[in-house]
């Protein structure tokens, strides 16, 4: 081995100009924009897939398979990125992506499209977690609070925007389009990642890859989004396929943990988890942020368009005031982090104007003003909008630069698998006290059947039925809210656990081994 390059190091990345860095961030900006959005954009498009190509039964596979392979692929893609370089592995990722969106807008069966989502979803879990390692590469972590402040935004744009642009889409052109349309903008972003992307130069020490432990994650994984998101819908919660579901989560991953104490060069080094005392906080404070991000973004637009009867489009509208407080908020707080060096403040704060924003929705009902419903969204957008910049730019900055793209990974993995356990939760709180406030006349109008409520459904019923239906429906949406304050608390719990290290300048971070080193360098000033 040349002098001064050591296993397991690796080169910082060539200098770039300003012009550069920004450029380069547009191409990864779109790549984290293609990854979100198609969380979303599909839903309100769904009705008319079905109607198309038939498969109702399978219609949740639609989105499931997406899901399901990005959070498989991510720390995949992640650790990879470690080992090989990312850039290439990124402009994969897109590749994949786009024939995946190319292929779904073609499909002529269900069975097809849900295959082809699967594959898209392959193609997201490295679009994610790469570009914002790229941007650790790129910018040391006391300039990365504004980069991190505008990929929140991002999301944020993403995530709340996703069912008006598919249902403008599906009414103005075709559901097949939803799709289509990531062709341009993954062409934009393979383009300029080409031409300005310049990787840092890998010297690591080549190590057998860990087959086992992406097998044993792969099926942990798995088995704990099938079992969250069937679970209280396609089967009963204590069903037989539910509890297998469940004892395979807990044995696949039980085994993974096994298997990496052995690994040569292990898929998710445990001692991220183990002795990496920012990382143990922050990846669970973004499951939660993740819980209460999905959560509000299924439920809030079920709430004006069930209790309120307004549109798809028109209730994506509506809900604008929550995605502009997340831009502004996510935005402002980036550069302030840039500006000061501090980021624990915000989680702490954010936390509990989450909590305050979800206390005041539990307050609304069918005939509340949307003054009300406006201060809500507001707060809460600000608070969710204060967390997103921190937990990544925090893991980024306690890790050393060997490790940064399987840390970052395991954050992108964090939040989809809250994401994952927000609609299951919320959605079986919601499902439960549905039923449980139904009165007898309004359950008989129904027929028995409350799973599939719509507000065509709902005024063709009775005058007493249609009251008692919206009264209940709004009732079941507060249970829901509520259920969100105390993960808003827990979130606050964890954001105050949260230790602040001091945002480096350099470009090659090498983070303390130890918790008590954590808080050795917490408590410089």
């Amino acid at each position: 081995m040349p002098p001064g390059k050591s296993a397991g190091v690796t080169a910082p990345p060539p200098p770039l100009t300003r012009r550069q860095i920004l450029l380069t961030f547009g191409g990864l900006m779109l790549g984290i924009l293609l990854s979100s959005l198609d969380q979303t954009i599909v839903a309100t498009a769904l009705p008319t897939i079905v109607s198309d190509l038939g498969g109702l039964d399978r219609l949740a596979w639609v989105t499931t398979a997406y899901t399901l392979a990005m959070a498989i692929s991510t720390p995949v893609y992640g650790k990879l990125g470690d080992i090989f370089g990312r850039k290439y592995l990124f402009q994969t990722a897109i590749c994949v992506f786009l024939a995946g969106s190319v292929l779904c807008g073609v499909a002529g069966s269900m069975t097809a499209l849900i295959a082809f989502r699967a594959l898209q979803g392959l193609g997201a879990g490295g679009l994610m977690s790469n570009a914002q390692a790229i941007v650790g590469d790129l910018v040391p972590p006391a300039e990365r609070g504004r980069y991190q402040g505008l990929i929140g935004s991002v999301i944020a744009l993403s995530s709340v925007s996703g069912p008006l642009l598919g249902g403008l889409i599906t009414e103005q052109l075709s559901w097949r389009w939803v799709f289509y349309v990531n062709v341009p903008l993954g062409a934009v972003a393979l383009v300029v990642t080409s031409f300005v992307l310049r990787p840092p130069t890998q010297r690591r020490e080549r190590k057998p890859l860990d087959f086992l432990g992406g097998l044993l994650l792969a099926g942990g994984t798995a088995a704990l989004i099938l079992c969250t998101t069937w679970g209280g819908t396609t089967y009963p919660w204590l069903s037989a396929p539910i509890v297998i579901l469940a004892v395979c989560a807990v044995g696949l991953l039980g085994l993974f943990v096994f298997a990496e104490t052995r690994a040569a060069d292990p898929l998710v080094p445990l001692h991220l988890l183990s002795r990496n005392a920012v990382v143990r906080i922050a990846c669970p404070l973004t499951l939660v942020t993740g819980c209460l991000f999905v959560g509000m973004g299924t439920f809030l637009p079920m709430y004006e368009q069930i209790v309120h009867g307004r549109g798809p489009t028109a209730s994506g509208l509506l809900l604008a005031p929550m995605l502009l407080s997340m831009l502004v908020c996510s935005t402002v707080c980036g550069r302030i982090i840039t500006r000061i060096g501090k980021y624990k403040r915000f989680p702490v704060g954010g936390t509990l104007l989450a909590a305050v924003g979800l206390a005041l929705l539990t307050t609304l009902g069918v005939a509340s003003p949307y003054w009300r419903l406006l201060i809500a969204l507001v707060v809460l957008g600000l608070g969710l909008g204060t967390i997103g910049p921190v937990t990544t730019l925090a893991v980024q900055n306690a890790v050393e630069h060997r490790d940064l793209g399987v840390a970052t990974a395991l954050n992108s993995f964090s939040r989809s698998i809250g994401s994952s356990f927000g609609v299951a939760i919320l959605g079986a709180v919601f499902t439960h006290r549905l039923a449980a406030g139904l009165p007898d006349s309004a359950a008989d109008a129904l027929g028995g059947d409350h799973s599939s409520l719509t507000r065509d459904r709902i005024d063709a019923l009775p005058p007493d039925a249609h009251a008692a239906v919206l009264s209940t429906f709004a009732d079941a949406l507060s249970w829901v809210f509520a259920t969100g304050v105390p993960v808003a608390l827990i979130g606050f719990v964890l954001a105050l656990s949260l230790r602040e290290l001091p945002l480096r300048r350099g470009a090659s971070p090498v983070a303390p081994a130890s918790a008590s080193a954590d808080a050795r360098s917490a408590r410089k000033p």
